[in-house]
């Protein structure tokens, strides 16, 4: 029997399965941390994929 997936590598399997699909697609794009009870979750600064309006978009372009 083979050692169970630990859930990034669940993730990552999850994420570069699909046709054309590459190691970057499964790159992380948030760091979760636990401070006093509180957890903070942030948007990576490398993340190749950000919330909010994107290029082209006329509120993205305002800022």
């Amino acid at each position: 029997m083979s050692d169970p997936q630990t859930d990034d590598e669940k993730r990552t399997d999850q994420l570069t399965t699909a046709p054309n699909a590459t190691e970057e697609d499964a790159a992380p794009r948030i760091d979760v941390t636990e401070h006093d009870g509180v957890t903070r979750i942030d948007v990576r600064d490398d993340a190749a994929v950000r919330p909010g309006p994107g290029q082209g978009d006329p509120a993205a372009e305002s800022e």
